[in-house]
């Protein structure tokens, strides 16, 4: 149900200040939904430039980056295609690999 509502929203918006990951923009992006996230927390590192960042406490800045979004349908496809490819990074195998460096680097090589 989450996946069609997703493939079938213009974009996701998700204005959160206090992200531990960023899982709802990472899940739309898979789903080729555009993203306008909060500049804030974990959401620029996920996100990357596959999506709108704004600062969450401007709400004239989120309204504005929405209605250009949903007004300029060359920029969604775009967004698009570049969220479906940052979301494909986003493995279990790759996160396994990065901790598996993290205890490495932790107990000196």
């Amino acid at each position: 149900m989450l996946v069609e509502l997703l493939r079938g929203a213009d974009a996701l918006v998700h204005p959160s200040r206090h992200e531990g990951f960023g899982f709802p923009p990472l899940e739309a992006m898979a789903c080729g939904t555009p993203v306008v996230v909060a500049n804030a927390a974990s959401l620029p590192e996920v996100v990357g430039d596959a999506g709108v960042l704004v600062d969450v406490d401007d709400p004239v800045a989120l309204a504005r980056a929405l209605d250009d979004l949903l007004g300029d349908p060359a920029r969604r496809a775009e967004l698009r295609e570049r969220g479906l490819a940052r979301a494909a990074a986003f493995t279990w195998d790759a996160c396994a690999a990065a901790m598996e460096d993290v205890y490495r680097e932790a107990r000196g090589g």
